[in-house]
């Protein structure tokens, strides 16, 4: 059986090897002298052999002490820098690459803000761009991803999340179109050509609405993501519905109308997600306090960002 060693035993041990006096380690120790000889004792009996005798000269180490004296120093360093704290993190020096899982449209939403704020705030970093998917939360989990930003649901156990803005819902036409001016009825709506984004849970809450007030929209376009879809609705009569956030950026970059949404489809809040593996990691730590600071920030001006609570799922 391997015997239990106090590290406290091992520290005495260094000091009687290069000072070779018990009354000398019990005062660097902070300790009264019978208490380092107790200790020495247990150390002897741990180790079967006296270790240090007695001479003229002081406490001299045996042999089987001399053998242990690098082997106890390595000991000691391997807890030292077990107990120290770790590494600050520094974003003005650091070259790592940053990985974020986000949803095409917080590629023109989000990711334009992101890249800003990392390039002035850790200018020798990376930034690498992943789509949320069915993999996500095996990314986040063994590290291959640092966070996920967006409407990511089946995350579970393990993970933490914060909200950091809610999201209601949108129609963006064109600002000519000839059939819808400063409103938009539900009859209008229902009438109407429209676009469908057809992935990601956003699709799914406009389909429950669909169903549950009972609509059929005309749909003459769907497509997979946002790539494209301002020149779309700049050159055409059709309607699509979106989230507030990409239908306010979509309508300032090509001209468009945004008119509130006659159809009630469920909000939702876009959310920080990350693994509890790396919830102390100060990278980790770096990388989700600027995120949140940036879109807070943006919420005092704009609302409807509000304040954020951290929250982790069993």
């Amino acid at each position: 059986m391997v015997p239990q060693l106090d590290p406290k035993w091992l520290q005495l041990f260094l000091l009687l090897h290069d000072g070779g006096s018990v009354t000398r380690a019990a005062e660097q120790l902070g300790q009264s002298q019978p208490t380092v000889s107790i200790w020495l004792r247990q150390l002897r009996d741990a180790l079967g052999d006296p270790l240090f005798i007695r001479t003229a000269q002081g406490m001299r180490a045996t042999p089987r002490a001399e053998a242990l004296v690098a082997p106890v120093r390595q000991v000691l360093d391997g807890l030292r820098e077990i107990a120290a704290p770790p590494q600050a993190f520094d974003p003005l020096v650091t070259t790592r690459c940053f990985r974020i899982c986000m949803t095409d449209a917080s590629h023109i939403t989000l990711l334009p803000a992101i890249l800003a704020r990392l390039r002035t705030s850790a200018p020798q970093a990376r930034l690498e761009v992943a789509r949320i998917g069915p993999e996500t939360g095996d990314r986040l989990l063994s590290g291959e991803a640092d966070i996920a930003l967006g409407l990511v649901p089946e995350l579970e156990a393990g993970f933490y999340q914060q909200a950091l803005y809610d999201q209601d819902w949108v129609c963006l036409v064109n600002a000519q179109h000839p059939r819808v001016s400063e409103a938009l009825s539900l009859e209008d709506y229902a009438r109407e050509g429209h676009v469908g984004v057809i992935s990601g849970t956003g699709h799914r809450l406009q389909q429950d609405a669909l169903q549950r007030h009972r609509i059929a929209r005309r749909m003459v376009l769907e497509i997979p993501g946002f790539l494209g879809l301002g020149a779309i609705i700049a050159t055409t009569d059709l309607i699509v519905t979106l989230p507030r956030h990409i239908g306010t950026t979509l309508a300032g970059l090509n001209g468009l109308r945004l008119l509130p949404c006659p159809l009630p489809v469920e909000g939702f809040s876009v959310k920080l997600h990350w693994h509890a593996r790396f919830h102390h990691e100060p990278a980790n730590q770096w990388l989700r306090g600027q995120c949140a600071a940036l879109f807070r920030r943006r919420s005092d001006e704009h609302s409807p960002f509000p304040p954020s609570q951290v929250v982790h799922s069993d």
